[in-house]
């Protein structure tokens, strides 16, 4: 199984929507895949059509109550399965600072799960906290989705320095293994000038650490696109949304570059659901 982080701390770059539809689309093509919302504004929860009812459970419970997992897993689409947050989970940055093993809970729960999918998907907080190291510690893979404006970089050397302190100190196996350029616009010239900096910059940086000195630049950009954007407020992935949408080909797409990842560094087909 692949388990995969998507992290980015500056908001509004297409974070949540890449976790979403990227989890909808490998669905579609027959994979098992579990989503886990680790945000506190729950928008991956509210874009899969997710509501939790009064007094129901969420990733919060299971961060500090220590509910399974499978307890509060809940099946949106044939293959598509995902753990709600709630805005109670911002609660929980505070909660577990005291904690001993805070950093690790998610990786226990996971661990203790014996549910079996081909993918796991965390949408992490723009942020980086006790939650989003939870994600860290849990996963063996980073996706970095990143929008071609030239704020791209602001930012950016401190999380992959968070990345790489999580990988020597907490969990050896992590990797940054993509990065996807999200609200692309092929009108301009700024997208690629972007996207050329950002790779010019990573270039420069593999000799740094062997944690990015793989990292893969998707070769499918999503495009900016108005149905990616409407498809929330109707609690919809973009394949029930508008699947004939230049949205639901990116993502398509980009689903099968990363099953073409996946055969290319032979990665396991199925199994328990743990890191």
């Amino acid at each position: 199984m692949r388990t995969i982080s998507i992290i980015n701390q500056k908001g509004g770059v297409g974070k949540t929507t890449s976790s979403v539809n990227l989890a909808a689309a490998l669905a579609n093509l027959g994979h098992r895949v579990c989503l886990i919302d680790m945000d506190p504004q729950a928008h991956a929860t509210l874009h899969l059509g997710v509501t939790l009812p009064e007094n129901g459970q969420s990733m919060y419970h299971v961060l500090t109550d220590e509910v399974p997992l499978a307890a509060v897993r809940v099946q949106v689409a044939p293959n598509l399965f995902v753990c709600p947050a709630d805005l109670d989970l911002a609660a929980a940055e505070m909660e577990l600072s005291g904690e001993v093993g805070r950093e690790i809970i998610l990786r226990d729960r996971l661990q203790d799960d014996s549910e079996s999918f081909d993918f796991l998907l965390i949408d992490c907080p723009p942020s980086l906290g006790v939650l989003t190291l939870n994600a860290l510690t849990s996963t063996k893979e980073v996706f970095l989705p990143l929008q071609p404006h030239f704020l791209a970089l602001h930012g950016l050397s401190k999380l992959l320095k968070t990345i790489d302190i999580v990988a020597r100190r907490l969990n050896k196996g992590l990797r940054l293994s993509g990065l996807l350029y999200c609200l692309c616009d092929s009108s301009t010239r700024l997208a690629s000038e972007v996207i050329n900096d950002v790779e010019e910059f990573f270039q420069a940086e593999r000799g740094g650490s062997e944690v990015w000195s793989q990292v893969t630049s998707f070769q499918t950009k999503i495009r900016r696109n108005i149905r990616l954007a409407e498809a929330p407020s109707f609690g919809q992935s973009i394949f029930q949304y508008a699947p004939t949408s230049h949205g639901a080909e990116d993502y398509m797409n980009l689903a099968h570059e990363v099953l073409e990842q996946s055969a290319a560094a032979t990665w396991p087909t199925t199994t328990a659901l743990t890191a």
